[in-house]
């Protein structure tokens, strides 16, 4: 990768990293599924006037934005709300990567090699040490959302894999698969008319502050850039700079909201990362051997 691409790749580090803790700013006193309807609204608009929806079958594009956006969206930003912290929900949502990996074994046969079994074993100790370690620093219905929000994550992936038999515009993809009056009904359903209501009137400048981040900082020049990079280079090593995330994540999220994690949380950390890079650092080390 050039200079310019690592800049590119880092930018996204950042950006994803501090999603968490916009996520947490954005939903003082607003409903997890309003601000999820907002980003998917404000991701969606004007864009959808300017990209023409992919050729595809309508199937992937609400599969897509079932679970990689709404089941995702509306899980995650509802254990942050529940009082998980933003730093610790990072470092949880990529457990993604194992939960895409068992499925894709499930669904496609893609049957993981030895060095992912073991980082999924890895990362499987570090997540029940989380859970273990969380002490009364989080609640344990916030981590058991924050992980449902990173095998919904890990579905989408696979409806994203379902894309390689076409030619498909990635961010008119994104544009298209947002589904913001789902949020709306979902949050109507779920916290009830006056919940939805008061959200609305609650709204500030840091609320719309907090959704413009969301949209297009996070969701539009976020998946932008990684998608250009993931076309232009092998996902390896595209993919090893999100292991960066969690830990631009847990910075920001002292500095802003002075959340502490305590050494016995830190190991659980360590190992979920830690079975995340195995495979990756396997790869790599066997690209230098040949």
């Amino acid at each position: 990768m050039s200079p310019r691409e690592v800049a590119l790749a880092l930018a996204v580090v950042l950006l994803w990293g501090v999603n968490f803790v916009v996520i947490k700013l954005g939903l003082r006193g607003i409903s997890p599924f309003v601000l999820g309807g907002l980003r998917m609204l404000l991701t969606a608009l004007p864009a959808i006037f300017l990209l023409p929806r992919p050729r595809i079958p309508l199937r992937l594009h609400l599969g897509f934005g079932l679970f990689t956006f709404l089941g995702q969206f509306s899980l995650l930003f509802l254990a942050i709300k529940v009082g998980m912290p933003s730093g610790l929900a990072a470092v949880v949502q990529q457990s993604q990567v194992f939960f895409t990996v068992i499925l894709a074994a499930l669904v496609f046969g893609e049957w993981p090699r030895r060095s992912q079994r073991v980082g999924i074993a890895v990362a499987g100790i570090g997540l029940v040490w989380l859970a273990l370690a969380r002490g009364s620093s989080f609640p344990l219905e916030g981590f058991i959302l924050t992980v449902c929000a990173a095998a919904s994550w890990a579905v989408g992936n696979l409806v994203s894999r379902s894309l390689s038999g076409y030619s498909v515009n990635a961010l008119a993809f994104v544009v298209w698969s947002a589904l913001p009056p789902v949020f709306f009904a979902l949050g109507w359903v779920v916290e009830g008319r006056d919940a939805v209501l008061a959200s609305f009137r609650a709204l500030d400048v840091w609320s719309w502050a907090s959704v413009a981040y969301l949209a297009f900082g996070a969701t539009l020049a976020g998946f932008g850039l990684w998608n250009r990079l993931l076309r232009g280079h092998p996902a390896a090593q595209v993919t090893r700079f999100a292991l960066l995330v969690p830990v631009v994540a847990l910075v920001f999220g002292w500095l802003v909201f002075g959340e502490r994690v305590s050494g016995s949380q830190l190991v659980g950390c360590a190992l979920v990362v830690a079975g995340i890079a195995l495979p990756l650092a396997r790869a790599w080390w066997a690209r230098l051997m040949v």
